[in-house]
């Protein structure tokens, strides 16, 4: 986990302490951020020595997804030619991911939920209960509490699988983390593509800290293998990257003021223009006027500029 924002040392540390334990973890978090990478942290700092499977619930078909988990027997279904053995059997002394587990059909949360009590799987097909060890970590990029009040996820399940839960902020409101991700997928793309683009400039990173990032890591690590690929060698600048990203700051740069203008005509156009550069995303607006996002809100309400933030454009 790449970063030094308060929010990824947090939680780099809790991986730390939570990795041994035998309990769920259900992380959370927006599209994009990395859960899968948390997960795969907590089995790798584990003393787990069986295989870590990741599982993605909105990627297999309802009537794949039970086989997928818990196996079945040959003849449990059409085209059961064979046994297969499910992830649950396969990571046996390990970990297994269920990736946007608020996709999977109740019913099949149902029979999860039994999995998890009683350390238990059948196969499709089969009346064996075969024992299992294996540590679940689960993920899901919606609000939990929204999820169950929707129906979506049962509300015992949910209790069982947050154990420990870890909620990994948007990169919008972690830009201090692009210090140590901006050079590492750098450096990925050159060792994967044979470009020799040796980092970025301060103009170019001021204006990746600016933007929102509305696909989060995953976004920035296209934004980069894209620009390194084109860059070739030498250093990135700010006219290399795509032009709603370089655009932006441009915004933020400056803006003229009238001689005459009261400070406090100054004052509300400078947090309008900021909040206009940081895509209304307040902790980033926050944090190049350097001050409290507290301090923000005061300024917004003083300033008649009102809560839920429309660009003027």
């Amino acid at each position: 986990m790449f970063g030094r924002s308060q929010a990824i040392v947090q939680i780099r540390e809790f991986v730390n302490k939570v990795a041994r334990s035998k309990s769920a973890v259900l992380i959370v978090g927006e599209t994009g951020v990395g859960k899968d990478v948390v997960a795969a942290e907590i089995h790798s700092h584990s003393d787990r020595k069986g295989h870590y499977i990741p599982i993605n619930c909105s990627a297999l078909g309802e009537g794949l997804i039970e086989s997928e988990l818990f196996g079945h027997e040959r003849g449990a279904f059409t085209s059961a030619i064979d046994r297969h053995l499910g992830v649950f059997e396969q990571a046996n002394n390990g970990t297994v991911f269920l990736d946007e587990v608020t996709e999977m059909k109740l019913e099949l949360q149902a029979k999860l939920l039994r999995v998890l009590e009683d350390h238990h799987v059948t196969r499709l097909g089969g009346r064996d209960r075969i024992p299992i060890d294996v540590r679940v970590v689960a993920a899901t990029n919606r609000s939990v509490h929204d999820a169950v009040a929707q129906g979506r996820l049962r509300q015992d399940l949910y209790y069982r699988l947050k154990v420990f839960q870890i909620v990994i902020p948007p990169l919008r409101e972690r830009a201090d983390d692009l210090e140590d991700l901006v050079p590492h997928f750098i450096e990925e793309v050159n060792r994967d593509e044979g470009t020799e683009v040796d980092g970025i400039d301060s103009e170019c990173l001021a204006a990746l800290r600016v933007y929102s990032w509305p696909g989060n890591v995953r976004e920035l690590r296209n934004v980069l293998h894209q620009t390194v690929v084109t860059k070739g060698r030498g250093r990135i600048s700010l006219q290399n990257l795509p032009e709603e990203i370089s655009s932006i700051r441009h915004q933020e740069d400056r803006f003229e003021v009238r001689i005459g203008a009261s400070m406090d005509e100054v004052q509300r156009e400078l947090v309008w223009r900021t909040l206009e550069a940081s895509a209304g995303n307040r902790t980033r607006a926050a944090e190049i006027l350097k001050i409290p996002r507290r301090s923000l809100y005061d300024l917004l309400q003083k300033n008649g500029i009102p809560p839920r933030f429309k660009s003027r454009n």
